[in-house]
C-alpha cells in the first residue's frame, strides 16, 4: 500500500478536526517531561479542547483551502494542535496558564474565529475570560438596574406605607371622643332633657371708684398775743 494511502486517514482526521473549530492553536511541546505532558494533556480536556500531535506535513495538506491554512507559515520543527469548538478562547487561555509552571512550553501561533494571530497575539487572547464567565458578568450589569430600581419601589412602598399609617391614626385618635359626645346625645334625647345653655359669662361689675381720700385738715395756728408795751 502506497505511504499516501497509509496518510490519508490521518490527514481526513485532522480535517474532521478542523471543520468546526473555533480556534487551532500550535506549540512547541519540546522540553516537556512526561508528567508534564500528562497533566497537560488532562488540563485541556477539562475545558473541551483537542490536543493532538501530528505531522506537519500532514496538517499542512489538511489545512489547506480552509480558514486555518495561515497557520502552515509555522509548521516547522515538532509541534502539537489543541483545537476547540466550543471557546474559541479556551486553548490559548489553558497552555499560557500552564506555561506558567512549564516554561519549556511554547505557544508559537493560533487561528482563533478565522483570525491569525502570533504569540504576541495569543498571549494577549489568553487573558480574554471564559464564555460561562463573560455570560455571568453580563446577566450581572443586567440584573443590577433592576436590582436597584426593585429597592427603590420597595423603598417607596415603605414610605408610603408609614404614610397611611399616620393618617388612618389620626382618625383614630378623635374617634372616642366623637363616640363620648354621641352618647351623651342619645342619654339627653331618651330622658327628654335638653342640654343646658352654656351660662354666659356676667360682665364684671364696675369697679368703684375709690373715695377721693380727705386731705387733714391743718390745725389754725395759734393768734399772737399783742404784747403790752
Amino acid at each position: 500500500m502506497a505511504k499516501v494511502e497509509l496518510k490519508q486517514p490521518i490527514v481526513q482526521e485532522i480535517s474532521e478536526n478542523i471543520k468546526d473549530a473555533q480556534s487551532v492553536v500550535v506549540v512547541d511541546y519540546r522540553g516537556l517531561t512526561v508528567a508534564e505532558d500528562t497533566q497537560l494533556r488532562k488540563a485541556l480536556r477539562e475545558a473541551g479542547v483537542t490536543y493532538k500531535v501530528y505531522k506537519n506535513t500532514l496538517v499542512s495538506r489538511a489545512v489547506e483551502g480552509t480558514q486555518f491554512e495561515s497557520l502552515r507559515d509555522v509548521l516547522e520543527g515538532p509541534n502539537a494542535f489543541a483545537i476547540s469548538t466550543t471557546d474559541a478562547t479556551a486553548p490559548a487561555r489553558v497552555l499560557a496558564d500552564f506555561a506558567k509552571k512549564a516554561p519549556a512550553l511554547e505557544v508559537k501561533a493560533g487561528v482563533v474565529e478565522g483570525n491569525f494571530y502570533d504569540e504576541a497575539g495569543m498571549k494577549a487572547i489568553s487573558s480574554i475570560p471564559s464564555r460561562e464567565v463573560l455570560l455571568s458578568k453580563l446577566l450581572g450589569s443586567l440584573q443590577s438596574p433592576i436590582t436597584n430600581l426593585a429597592r427603590v419601589l420597595n423603598q417607596i412602598a415603605e414610605k408610603g406605607g408609614a404614610a397611611d399609617a399616620a393618617v388612618e391614626a389620626a382618625p383614630a385618635e378623635e374617634a372616642p371622643a366623637a363616640d363620648e359626645a354621641a352618647e351623651q346625645e342619645d342619654a339627653q334625647e331618651e330622658t327628654g332633657e335638653e342640654p343646658a345653655a352654656e351660662e354666659q359669662n356676667e360682665e364684671p361689675a364696675e369697679e368703684e371708684e375709690p373715695a377721693a381720700e380727705m386731705e387733714p385738715e391743718t390745725e389754725a395756728e395759734p393768734e399772737a398775743e399783742p404784747t403790752q408795751e
